[in-house]
């Protein structure tokens, strides 16, 4: 296997999963005592790295942890099929198995089987799950009903929940989700995403379906002394040196970011003869900041020049009071009454954030892309 000394763009396991041990902790007995969990974070901070380090920490062969990602799913439908085709493929193990499951819970369908070109691969299998074949109520008590005939108990991980919301007609989705799940003994879910003011939307509003179904979970980021630890660690690995100080730096820069921590620590450490350098890590910063300057102009394109005075604002040092006079005498952002819409347009892009009062660039290197990029 290829010795990655830093892994990012992907979920981590050991070596490269850090810190997390109170989490770890609380999410593993919450899968083992089926307590439902949200769990919300800002981006990059591991969330789906931190689930599937724990569904690899469930030994008791009772207990068959589930997880799909319905990042591509557009519709109802879509959900469907890939929430029955999850749950059978996890449930059953092989497909042998997973051919009887089908017979006996989804007795009108025909599956079909691929497997990907490598070797040893898992097995995939498209349903075929239509408005017509199979009730919705069938397939949201699909585990349920394989808990209770093969005596197991069933955790469901759905990753980018926050896809619900775009469903047309999603409330009423929400509710029949809602109405069958809380009503299982034997199952229960971990649902989470990567876009934290819409999960906070589906499942902090009152008026939401999901409001107070499980446990909240907000991840916050890691600390800097377990990053060092790790960082200078891996250096060794590679016969390499890094200070503390300048590991702590590599944090700093990146907000602490777990993805791109691990970025910045890789560009660090490739540009690194032997010990790391104040210069080194300068310009490791700027390669960071190159390697994602496509995906952050694309963002902006099309953005209102109201809008981007706002982001001007925000990088100026301005995080909140944005109608107050003195702002608004500096920035043009139209009228008072257009700042809100301004603010919740930038929050549906995930471009900014809002927490406690203070409102910044959600994406830390982004921040630095701006002020280095975007002139007055």
């Amino acid at each position: 296997m290829i010795n990655k000394p830093f892994l990012f763009g992907t979920s981590v396991d050991e070596p490269h999963f850090t810190d997390r041990v109170t989490e770890t902790r609380r999410l593993k007995l919450n899968f083992e005592h089926g307590v439902n969990t949200i769990i919300i974070s800002p981006r990059r901070m591991g969330k789906t790295s931190l689930v599937k380090h724990v569904q690899r920490q469930i030994s008791d062969p009772r207990i068959i942890v589930v997880f799909m990602d319905m990042y591509d799913c557009r519709n109802e439908t879509d959900f469907y099929n890939r929430f029955a085709s999850s749950v059978i493929r996890s449930t059953a193990g092989r497909l042998d198995r997973a051919m009887e499951y089908v017979k006996e819970f989804l007795v009108r369908l025909t599956p079909k089987v691929s497997f990907s070109p490598e070797a040893n691969s898992e097995f995939s299998l498209s349903l075929g799950i239509t408005p017509t074949n199979v009730t919705p109520e069938e397939v949201l008590n699909l585990p349920e009903r394989i808990a209770l005939s093969k005596d197991i108990h069933v955790v469901v991980c759905i990753d980018e929940f926050q896809q619900i919301g775009a469903f047309s007609d999603s409330v009423t989705i929400q509710k029949r989700m809602r109405g069958v799940w809380q009503h299982q003994h034997n199952v229960s879910y971990c649902l989470f995403g990567s876009k934290r003011h819409l999960m906070t939307r589906l499942f902090q509003s009152l008026s939401m379906p999901f409001y107070h179904f499980g446990e909240m979970m907000f991840l916050q980021p890691i600390p800097v002394e377990d990053w060092v630890d790790y960082i200078t660690t891996r250096f060794q690995s590679e016969g390499k040196s890094i200070s503390p100080q300048l590991a702590s730096r590599i944090c700093a820069t990146v907000g602490n970011q777990s993805s791109y921590v691990q970025q910045l620590s890789w560009n660090v450490l490739v540009n690194t003869e032997s010990d790391a350098t104040e210069q080194i890590l300068e310009f490791a910063t700027d390669e960071l900041i190159i390697q994602c300057s496509a995906l952050f102009a694309q963002q902006i394109e099309g953005l209102s020049a109201y809008q981007m005075n706002l982001l001007r604002a925000i990088r100026d040092g301005h995080h909140h009071s944005f109608s107050s006079r003195e702002i608004m005498a500096e920035y043009d952002f139209g009228t008072k009454s257009n700042v809100n819409r301004i603010l919740n347009t930038l929050i549906e892009k995930e471009i900014i954030d809002t927490n406690d009062g203070k409102t910044d660039f959600s994406d830390a290197v982004f921040r630095l892309w701006f002020r280095k990029n975007i002139s007055q």
